[in-house]
């Protein structure tokens, strides 16, 4: 192989690492979300660097595949949760 296909592949292996172990050091607070909307009960589980932003990433995550639309989206997320579990 040639040198600077080498260092080509040492530099993109360095920059993923970098950006895993980065992200990984982020995601401090996991949080389970269950959301009641139009009838149906959607639950995820997501990380955050804070518990809010955690929590509010779960509600959204949720509302997506509950709602249809802007405003129906907006209103799921506007809506309370049945269910917050802080897991970490």
């Amino acid at each position: 192989m040639k040198k600077p296909v080498i260092i080509g592949l040492i530099l993109f292996a360095a920059l993923v690492a970098l950006i895993l172990f980065s992200t990984m050091g982020m995601a401090t607070h996991r949080v389970e979300v269950c959301i009641e909307f139009n009838g149906r009960t959607n639950c995820r589980t997501t990380s955050g660097s804070t518990e809010e932003f955690a929590e509010r990433t779960a509600i959204s995550n949720a509302c997506a595949s509950l709602a249809s639309g802007v405003t129906e989206t907006m209103a799921c997320e506007r809506s309370t949760p049945t269910k917050v579990t802080v897991l970490k």
